[in-house]
């Protein structure tokens, strides 16, 4: 078994997006969706754009017009509308049925880019791909003790959206409030927007540096972002609150968004797209390593289930 230079940096992103996933949960009492997706990716604007001067020095890439503009679109679907749409999902749902949802992520990849790039799995990696699909959603379903209660609750939600009704109701204890059927659509439509972007700009980086499409892409996110919102009147919602928790938040966009970003374009940079997005799904065994370690919770029979599934599945991707 071999691992390549993509499947490494795909795996690395996995770790780095885990860790930013949990601080990204504790940052949403703070912060509205919309003001955490701009303060954090306009950190890592600053921060990538240092890297490049480091690297680089202060000339243009050697790109053509074209390939600025795909890149600063995929920035424009990929950060200003897919991750606000992943952190009003995030914070509605919570991240056991946002882990599920997230298993859309990797087939968009894979479909797209057998459509787009022409691109093939072989039999392992098919098999790959559906058992760390099988330990993503083990890992993702709720303990039966809420799994009733959950299903209550978004049976309750589409009656009310199918009445037109607001749904807004308490939730079960450890449930984050206001979950729903928008919510979930919201989910799955940010996990294809992630897709498109990430396939889209595939071709551009093959032949250009990381460092630059990171820093285009960022450039275009943030920029989209802000200047959506300037029209529509919400500026002050830009603006950083009192008592904002800077020093995690630092962390939180260094690590689980510039790090992660990094090493998750560079995975497909130098891998096929299914093979580095279906390494990505790790990131749910890494986020439940974390949670153990970090704040003490109990793996169950059937998170080491989930875990050993997931295992299996890149054992297999990579065998491909």
């Amino acid at each position: 078994m071999t691992i390549g230079l993509g499947e490494l940096l795909s795996l690395g992103s996995a770790l780095a997006w885990a860790v930013g996933v949990v601080m990204y949960r504790q940052l949403g009492a703070h912060l509205p969706p919309v003001t955490l997706n701009v303060l954090k990716n306009g950190l890592v604007l600053l921060a990538v754009g240092l890297l490049v001067l480091a690297v680089h020095g202060p000339a243009p890439p050697a790109m053509d017009a074209r390939e600025v503009v795909v890149v600063l679109v995929s920035g424009i679907l990929g950060i200003a509308l897919a991750d606000t749409l992943y952190f009003h999902a995030l914070n509605r749902l919570g991240a056991g049925r946002m882990g599920i949802i997230g298993n859309a992520y990797s087939p968009c990849v894979l479909i797209l880019g057998m459509l787009v790039l022409d691109e093939r799995l072989g039999a392992l990696q098919w098999l790959g791909f559906l058992l760390v699909s099988a330990g993503v959603a083990v890992i993702a379903l709720p303990a039966r003790a809420r799994a009733r209660a959950t299903q209550a609750l978004v049976a309750e939600d589409l009656a009310g959206v199918a009445a037109g009704a607001s749904v807004s109701r308490p939730r079960p204890q450890g449930e984050p409030g206001g979950g729903g059927a928008g919510a979930v659509f919201g989910g799955i439509a940010a996990m294809a927007l992630m897709a498109v972007a990430i396939v889209m700009v595939k071709p551009v980086l093959e032949s250009q540096s990381v460092l630059w499409v990171t820093w285009l892409r960022l450039l275009g996110g943030v920029g989209g972002l802000a200047l959506v919102m300037t029209l529509r009147g919400q500026a002050a919602r830009l603006r950083p609150p009192p008592g904002l928790p800077w020093r995690r938040l630092f962390v939180a966009a260094l690590v689980g968004q510039c790090l992660s970003m990094l090493l998750w374009l560079g995975g497909f940079k130098y891998a096929k797209a299914a093979v580095a997005a279906v390494l990505n799904e790790t990131s749910s065994v890494f986020i439940l390593l974390l949670a153990a370690v970090w704040l003490g919770e109990r793996l169950g029979r059937r998170a080491f289930a989930g875990i050993a599934l997931t295992l299996a599945g890149v054992v297999f991707m990579l065998l491909g």
